[in-house]
């Protein structure tokens, strides 16, 4: 099976259909830390850094050849609630319909398609379903949540799977364990800790930590959200997965100590393994601001390696 991804991102999709046995054919971005990221990774793609709009579909498939799987992860932050009652974009929401144009051009027999579980609302939604079902795909439409596939992070994200042959199958998890922050934590001397009270921290920050130390006692570690809000307090406990990641540097690790609490960000390698990412994928590229956003943006691999491989089957 080879494909083609589009909004590629550093590659995240690719991994886990690579570990389902695809062969990554070629890939399209716009970011360029994005495509130089995908390309160190998967050296033998044909890596495009354009937008959509402005590449020619039948071009590339004289370039690449032919493609089995199309895989899709549209931009999403003009659907998600995250960005709470700020303007949306529909010129962004619309590069979904991008798809459509590619799969006319390559005519692959799979597509896979990823997004926030608020695209769904859209008013262009059923529309995309519809076509997609006019180009005579039949079409899963299906909620999955990360941490349920062995990746130690909750996050909820819509699939729509499609299949020129057949109607695509509920996608079953199997994970044997449910794995949680600490397994993703590296050693307490692998990064610099600072203080927790001190001069100019936040009284929201400080106030999210007495919650967490009210509830767990003295003695606990607990992460923090540190930039951001979310509807649980501000905290959560080790010994669950980890909220959804996002785009910025949003979670704080703190450790009772004798010398008081203290407190870091969770790190770059730390929410690689958040996103379920192995250690072969490499992310030589960018700030470490670039990296998160990067990671923020993907797809958990383990979720994506499942979808291709019950397509397979």
């Amino acid at each position: 099976m080879r494909a083609l991804d589009l909004f590629c991102g550093a590659g995240l999709s690719s991994s886990g259909a690579r570990a389902a046995g695809v062969t990554l054919a070629g890939a399209i971005d716009l970011s360029a830390v994005a495509t130089e990221t995908y390309a160190h990774n998967f050296p033998t793609a044909e890596v495009v850094n354009k937008r959509l709009e402005d590449v020619r579909p039948r071009v590339l498939r004289d370039k690449i050849g032919d493609i089995q799987l199309l895989l899709a992860s549209p931009e999403c932050t003009n659907h998600t609630c995250a960005k709470g009652s700020a303007p949306r974009s529909e010129q962004s929401r619309a590069t979904a319909m991008q798809v459509l144009r590619f799969a006319k051009a390559f005519e692959p027999r799979w597509i896979i398609m990823e997004n926030v579980v608020h695209m769904r609302p859209w008013s262009r939604y059923p529309e995309l379903i519809e076509s997609l079902r006019n180009m005579g795909y039949n079409v899963r439409e299906q909620v999955l949540d990360a941490s349920k596939f062995g990746v130690a992070q909750k996050r909820r994200r819509l699939f729509i799977i499609c299949d020129k042959e057949d109607q695509p199958v509920e996608i079953i998890p199997r994970a044997r364990k449910t794995r949680c922050v600490r397994d993703i934590l590296d050693s307490d001397e692998a990064w610099t800790m600072t203080t927790l009270v001190r001069a100019g921290r936040a009284k929201d920050t400080l106030a999210r930590a007495e919650r967490a130390i009210t509830e767990l006692g003295n003695r606990e570690s607990f992460l923090i959200v540190y930039y951001g809000t979310d509807g649980c307090g501000g905290w959560q406990p080790l010994d669950r997965p980890l909220r959804t990641v996002t785009t910025v540097d949003r979670f704080a690790l703190v450790r009772p100590s004798r010398s008081g609490y203290q407190m870091r960000m969770l790190q770059v390698p730390e929410l690689k393994r958040a996103m379920g990412l192995n250690d072969g994928f490499q992310m030589p590229i960018g700030t470490r601001r670039d990296k998160i956003r990067l990671l923020g943006n993907g797809v958990c691999p383990p979720v994506m390696a499942a979808v291709v491989k019950s397509l397979k089957a």
